[in-house]
This record gives C-alpha cells, structure tokens and sequence, in this order.
C-alpha cells in the first residue's frame, strides 16, 4: 500500500507552506494538508495543541484505507504533530519532526518570544509587506508565490508559541514507538536540542538538510522531498515484510 503522508505546516502560514513538495511527492506517494487551527481554512478557529490533535487526527482518519500514515510537521506543525504522537502514536507508521528539535526553554524560549514581541509589534499589515518582501528575495516567484497565496495567519501567533513553551518537551516522545525522523536544515537554530530529543526517544533517526536554514522546506525543497520519500521506501519495505510473515 503507497503511503499516506500528512504535512502540517509552520507558524503564521498556511498548508500552501507544502506547495514544493507536494509538487515533488506527487506519483510516488498521497498526500493530505493539515491546516491547524487559527491558520488557512481553520482561520476562524482558536489555536490550542487539543485542538491541534484533533485536526490532525481528523486528516488520520480520511487516509486511504489501510495506508500507512506518516505524519509529517514543520515548525509549530512538528510540536502539533509531537502532541499528536504522544497521545495517538498506535496511528502513526512514522513522524517526522521538522524544524523542531529544540526544548522551548531558556534559550530556546526567548527565540520564540522574540518571534511574538515582532510580530505584535509590527502588527499583520506590516508583516505581511515584510514577509512578501523577504520571501520573494530568498526565492524564485515560481517556489514561493503559491506560498504567498495561501496568505499569513498572525493572529494566533502569541497564543500558540506560549502554549508550545508550555507544553512541548522532548519527553512527549517516550512512548512513541513508530520511526521517528528529526529533519533539520544545516543551518536552523531551531536543531540545538537534538540530544535530548534522542535521550527522550534513542531510536529516532537524525537527519540534515545541507544548506538549508529553518525553512527548508523552501530552501532546500528537493532535498526536504528527497528525505520524505526515503522514509516512505523504508515504512513500504517493512509492511511488505510484516505481510510477507503473516
């Protein structure tokens, strides 16, 4: 059975953030977008991770019939798919963590504090200006404008990152048993807490994506797709060979 990945996005954008990639996963594997609650088609929602798990599981439950699913989170959408697994992992065939291998305490906290304080500060006109501004530096037109089109969600910002801070620990992992992938760009802040994501879960396997910072879901988009594909090779190969022992 081909596998059914869900891709969940990062803060203040929407599931448009998986534009690339799902250009390049089309025919090798199905795909599902997760919007989370305050952003996209769930815009008029308030963010909570409860909710978050429950938006999650609602895609889980339309994947095609007895495929397994690889629940795929960048960002915000990797600490949402962390609570996910940790209440639900029986569902999972295999997480991937994206942008994400970092305990929000300390210094990790103050980053995303800093996020919030900007954000507020400049307030949505002024950051969308200056999002469109630095992504159509960073990218070419036809990668980042189909993001750009799925437009910013800042609202939930604050809400979001402090329940993140609150909540989310490398121990969440304990009881996931499902491979685990932490995939990270060369260059993203947000890989600092790595050992202790893998002293919480030892069996999950690290992975980089070179030349790419935090997003690099657009920095390094065939890399991101290339990483994702070989982990639905090797979540096929073991079912093929569970069905093979039956």
């Amino acid at each position: 059975m081909v596998p059914h990945l869900l891709l969940v996005h990062g803060s203040r954008f929407s599931s448009a953030q998986w534009s690339p990639q799902r250009r390049l996963l089309d025919g090798r594997v199905s795909t599902a977008l997760v919007d989370l609650p305050g952003h996209g088609a769930r815009a008029a929602e308030t963010f909570t991770l409860d909710r978050c798990v429950e938006a999650i599981d609602e895609a889980v439950s339309a994947a095609p019939c007895g495929a397994p699913v690889i629940l795929v989170g960048h960002s915000l959408g990797g600490y949402a798919a962390m609570a996910y697994a940790a209440q639900r992992a029986s569902r999972l065939s295999a997480l991937v963590l994206a942008g994400c291998s970092t305990t929000p305490v300390g210094l990790g906290a103050a980053v995303y504090r800093w996020v919030v304080r900007v954000t507020d500060r400049l307030g949505d006109t002024r950051m969308t200006k200056l999002n469109d501004r630095l992504l159509r530096r960073l990218y070419t037109s036809d990668l980042v404008e189909p993001v750009i089109a799925g437009g910013y969600f800042f609202t939930p910002t604050a809400a979001a990152w402090q329940e993140v801070m609150d909540t989310c620990r490398p121990s969440m992992l304990w009881g996931v048993t499902c491979p685990v992938l932490l995939l990270n760009g060369q260059y993203d802040q947000f890989r600092l807490g790595t050992k202790e994501f893998l002293r919480a879960c030892p069996t999950a396997r690290v992975e980089l994506i070179p030349r790419a910072g935090h997003l690099s879901t657009l920095d390094q988009p065939e890399a991101f797709a290339a990483a994702l594909l070989r982990l639905a090779d090797s979540v096929s190969a073991a079912v093929i060979w569970e069905n093979r022992a039956l």
